[in-house]
């Protein structure tokens, strides 16, 4: 009975552990008060948030995505995204912050 008992335990500990994931990495979302569009350039936004998680192309600018989501089994998901468009002499055009956390870290 002990050992039934045990088993399901540890069964039940390694679905929740299973149940949790993370994607992206981690970047301080208040430095984006630090962000002014037709200013600041892509070295700046490197030194405030370190190398971008993902690059692409958006309406034919260059695009970076800060992104950190972490799902969990029990609890609320967070996420947190910095999305910044860069003209074509690699200065801030526009940049988009989204957030479900209640403090900006």
């Amino acid at each position: 009975m002990k050992r039934n008992v045990l088993f399901a335990v540890l069964l039940a500990g390694g679905v929740l552990l299973a149940g949790c994931g993370s994607v992206g990495k981690d970047f301080d979302l208040s430095q984006t008060q630090h962000i002014t569009q037709g200013a600041t350039t892509k070295q700046d936004i490197q030194a405030m948030f370190g190398e971008p998680f993902r690059t692409g192309v958006q309406n034919g600018h260059p695009v970076w995505v800060y992104e950190k989501s972490v799902y969990r089994a029990i609890g609320d998901d967070t996420t947190k995204s910095l999305i910044v468009e860069f003209d074509d002499n690699g200065v801030v055009r526009k940049y988009q912050v989204m957030s479900n956390e209640s403090e900006t870290k």
